[in-house]
C-alpha cells in the first residue's frame, strides 16, 4: 500500500470517528435535554402523592382496628357497636381501654319482639347480675407514632405563575420548520455517514485483498521496494555481527600467568567473501578509509566463467557487515588499483586494465559518477599504481601505466589530464619506456616520486624542473638490485621523533625484499651511478607480492607473498627471520597488504581466491620509546655491513642522526 493511498485512508477513518462523535453528541444533549424538562414535575408529583398515601393509609388503619362488632345473642337483633358496651370508656393512644366502675346505666330491662309470629309473646327479663369493674391497665398493640407536618405560610402561600406567555400561530409554524429541517438534516448526515462508512470498508478491503502472484512479482522487483530491503538488511546483519560479548562477566578474574607468546600472536578477524562478486575473481588491490575505520575496499579482476557479468568489481566491506558488501561498483574492464579519497569519503578511484580512470560515490549507483576518455590524453596501458598527493584544498591524483605515462588529474574533472609526464630511460636498447608497475611519494613530498619496473629496477621522477633536475625520470640514478619485476614498493612513514623517511622497501616475483635509502634530493647526481641496496631478507620461498611498512612502529613491516604467506618483520628484534609467519586461507597467494590508518592493529590481506582476509597484530603494533633509537642502531649496522662490501655510497651518516 503506497503511503499516499494509506493517508488517505487514514483521513476517511479520521472523518468517519468524527461523524460517529457528532452524532452520539447530539444524542446525549437530546436525551439531556427531555431529562430536564421532565425532572422537576415528576419529581413534585411524586412527593405529593408519598405525602397523601401516608396521610390516608394511616388514617383507614386506625378505623379498621377500632371497629368492632360482636355478634348477637338472639336471631334478627340488630349488632351493636362496641362503643356502647362500655359507656364513658377511653381509648387511649397507646391501645389501653379503661372501664369505669360505674355501670347502673347498662343495667336495663330488656324485650325481645318475635315479628311474624301469630302469638304474640312477652316476657320478663331478669336482670343479669352485673360485677363491679376495676380499671385493668393492658398494652394491646403499639400504635407508629406519626410525624407532624407543619405547614408555614410561605409554603402554603408560595406564588405560583400560572400564566403562560401566548405564543402565536406563525410562530409555532416556523418553530415546526426549523424542527422539520433539522430532522431532516440529521437524517441526511446519518445518511451519508452510513454511506461513507460502506466506502471506507469496501476500500479498505480491496487494499488488504490478497495478492496475485504477478502482483507480487511487480512489488518484489520494484527499485523502491529493493533499496528499503537492501538498507534495512544491512542495518540488521551489522547488529547480527557485533562481536561484542553481551553475557561477559567481569567478575571473574583472569589467569596470572599468561602465555609466553602473548604479545607476539597474529589473529584472524574476518574474511570477506560473497559467492555473486568474489567467484573466479582475484583482489588485484586494497585500502582502508581515511574517515571510517571499519571500512575497506577491495578491487577485483575479470571473471572468465561469467560473460554477462561486469569485468571489474569494486566491493567496499564493512567489519560490521560480514556476509556481503556494504557497496559494489561495475567496471567495462579490470580494476587493477583502488584507493580511497583522503578527502572526500564518499569518492572511491580505480585505475583499469584498458587505461581508464574512474570514479565511484557511494551515495550513487553501481556505475562510476566520472571517468577518462579512452584516448591519447590519458593512459592507453594497464594502471597498475595510483596515489592521492596535496591537502584538503589543493590535491592531485597520481596515476601511472605501464607504456610509462603518469598523469596527474583534478578530482572533478576527469575528461582530461591536468599534466602528463612520459618516463624515458635512454639506456634501454629497444625502447626508452619504463613499464611502471609501483608508484610512491614520500610523505610530505608531491613533486619527487619513485617508481618500480618491470625491468626489476628502481628509478627517481620529478613532476617539475627543480633546481639541478629536470622533469622526468632521473637518468642518472638507477636502483639496482632486483632479478625480476617489482611487484610493491612503499616508503617509511614520517612518524616519531626520528625521520626514516627516506627508507623504502621492494618485493619481487625474485623472491626477495630490500631496505632502499633513497638518494637526498639536495645532491642531485651529475653523473650515472648504480644504487644497490643496503639489506635484503631472502627469507621467502616464493613470489612476494606486496610490503608495506607500518603505520605507527618504525621498524615493523609485513610481507606477502604467492605460498599465502604473511610475514611480520620487526627490524629490532631480528632481521634474518619474520618475528611471525602466519599462513593465510587456503594457501594460495596473497597479492595485496594494507595497514589500517587507525591505529595499525589490523592489517587487510587481499587474496587471489577472491578473499578479503582481515588480520589483528596485537601489542605488536605498540612500539616503545627506544623503538627509533634500536632502529637507528640497525641501519647503521645495515649501512656498515654494506660499506664493507662496497656495494654502498660514503654518505652513511645522515641515514643515523636522521634528516
Amino acid at each position: 500500500m503506497s503511503d499516499k493511498r494509506r493517508a488517505e485512508i487514514e483521513a476517511k477513518r479520521a472523518k468517519l470517528a468524527e461523524l460517529r462523535k457528532a452524532r452520539a453528541d447530539r444524542q446525549r444533549a437530546e436525551t439531556e435535554r427531555r431529562q430536564s424538562e421532565a425532572g422537576p414535575s415528576s419529581g413534585a408529583r411524586r412527593d405529593v402523592d408519598e405525602l397523601v398515601n401516608q396521610l390516608v393509609g394511616n388514617r383507614s388503619g386506625l378505623d379498621t382496628g377500632g371497629d368492632v362488632t360482636p355478634s348477637s345473642s338472639l336471631p334478627n337483633t340488630p349488632p351493636r357497636p362496641t362503643a356502647n358496651l362500655f359507656y364513658g370508656s377511653t381509648l387511649s393512644p397507646s391501645g389501653r381501654v379503661s372501664r369505669q366502675s360505674d355501670a347502673g346505666s347498662d343495667r336495663v330491662s330488656m324485650g325481645t319482639t318475635m315479628v311474624g309470629m301469630t302469638e304474640h309473646i312477652e316476657r320478663v327479663v331478669t336482670p343479669r347480675f352485673i360485677p363491679d369493674l376495676i380499671d385493668v391497665d393492658q398494652e394491646l398493640f403499639e400504635l407508629p407514632q406519626r410525624e407532624r407536618v407543619i405547614y408555614n405560610k410561605e409554603v402554603q402561600t408560595t406564588a405560583i405563575e400560572t400564566e403562560t406567555p401566548r405564543i402565536s400561530e406563525e410562530d409555532i409554524r416556523q418553530q415546526i420548520l426549523r424542527e422539520r429541517e433539522l430532522e431532516a438534516e440529521r437524517i441526511a448526515q446519518d445518511k451519508e455517514l452510513e454511506e461513507e462508512s460502506v466506502q471506507l470498508e469496501k476500500e479498505i478491503e480491496q487494499e488488504i485483498r490478497e495478492l496475485t502472484e504477478e502482483e507480487r512479482a511487480h512489488i518484489l522487483s520494484a527499485p523502491e521496494f529493493l533499496d528499503f530491503v537492501e538498507q534495512s538488511s544491512k542495518i540488521l546483519q551489522r547488529a547480527l555481527n557485533d562481536g561484542y560479548d553481551y553475557i561477559r562477566d567481569y567478575t571473574i578474574g583472569t589467569e596470572a600467568n599468561g602465555d609466553d607468546s602473548e604479545g607476539k600472536r597474529v589473529k584472524r578477524i574476518c574474511a570477506f567473501y560473497d559467492e555473486r562478486y568474489g567467484k573466479n575473481r582475484s583482489i588485484t588491490d586494497i585500502d582502508w578509509s581515511p574517515k571510517y575505520p571499519e571500512l575497506s575496499v577491495a578491487s577485483y579482476n575479470k571473471n572468465p566463467a561469467a560473460l554477462n557479468e561486469p569485468d571489474g568489481i569494486v566491493a567496499v566491506w564493512n567489519l560490521h557487515l560480514l556476509d556481503r558488501p556494504e557497496f559494489v561498483f561495475h567496471s567495462q574492464s579490470d580494476v587493477l588499483s583502488v584507493t580511497f579519497s583522503p578527502f572526500h569519503s564518499n569518492l572511491v578511484f580505480g585505475g583499469t586494465y584498458s587505461g581508464q580512470i574512474l570514479l565511484w560515490d557511494t551515495r550513487s549507483k553501481h556505475l562510476p559518477v566520472l571517468k577518462t576518455p579512452l584516448s591519447a590524453a590519458g593512459h592507453t596501458h594497464p594502471v597498475y599504481a595510483m596515489q592521492m598527493v596535496g591537502t584538503q584544498n589543493a590535491h592531485n591524483l597520481i596515476t601511472s601505466s605501464t607504456d610509462g605515462t603518469v598523469c596527474s588529474w583534478l578530482v572533478d574533472m576527469l575528461a582530461q589530464p591536468q599534466e602528463t609526464l612520459e618516463l624515458n630511460y635512454a639506456g634501454h636498447n629497444k625502447t626508452g619506456e619504463v613499464a611502471i608497475t609501483a608508484l610512491d611519494f614520500p610523505d610530505n613530498e608531491t613533486t619527487t616520486f619513485w617508481v618500480g619496473t618491470e625491468e626489476g629496477n628502481v628509478y627517481q621522477a620529478n613532476r617539475y624542473d627543480r633546481a639541478g633536475a629536470k622533469a622526468g625520470l632521473n637518468q642518472y640514478d638507477v636502483y639496482k638490485g632486483h632479478a625480476g619485476p617489482i611487484m610493491g614498493l612503499h616508503f617509511h612513514p614520517l612518524v616519531g621523533p626520528v625521520d626514516f623517511s627516506d627508507l623504502f622497501l621492494t618485493v619481487s616475483v625474485d623472491w626477495t625484499v630490500k631496505l632502499w635509502r633513497a638518494k637526498s634530493l639536495a645532491k642531485p647526481s651529475t653523473t650515472a651511478q648504480v644504487i644497490a641496496p643496503i639489506y635484503s631478507f631472502d627469507e621467502a620461498d616464493d613470489y612476494v607480492y606486496d610490503v608495506k611498512w607500518h603505520t605507527s612502529h618504525p621498524a615493523l613491516f609485513g610481507t606477502v607473498d604467492g605460498s599465502g604467506k604473511f610475514d611480520l618483520w620487526n627490524l629490532n628484534t631480528d632481521t634474518e627471520v619474520p618475528v611471525v609467519s602466519t599462513n593465510v586461507g587456503s594457501g594460495r597467494a596473497i597479492n595485496k597488504i594494507e595497514w589500517d590508518r587507525k591505529d595499525g592493529r589490523r592489517a587487510a590481506l587481499g587474496g587471489s581466491d577472491g578473499k578479503l582476509y582481515v588480520y589483528d597484530i596485537g601489542d605488536m603494533a605498540l612500539p616503545r620509546e627506544s623503538e627509533w633509537t634500536d632502529l637507528q642502531k640497525t641501519i647503521a649496522g645495515f649501512i656498515g655491513g654494506a660499506q664493507a662490501n662496497g656495494v654502498a655510497d660514503g654518505d652513511a651518516t645522515r641515514i643515523v642522526a636522521g634528516r
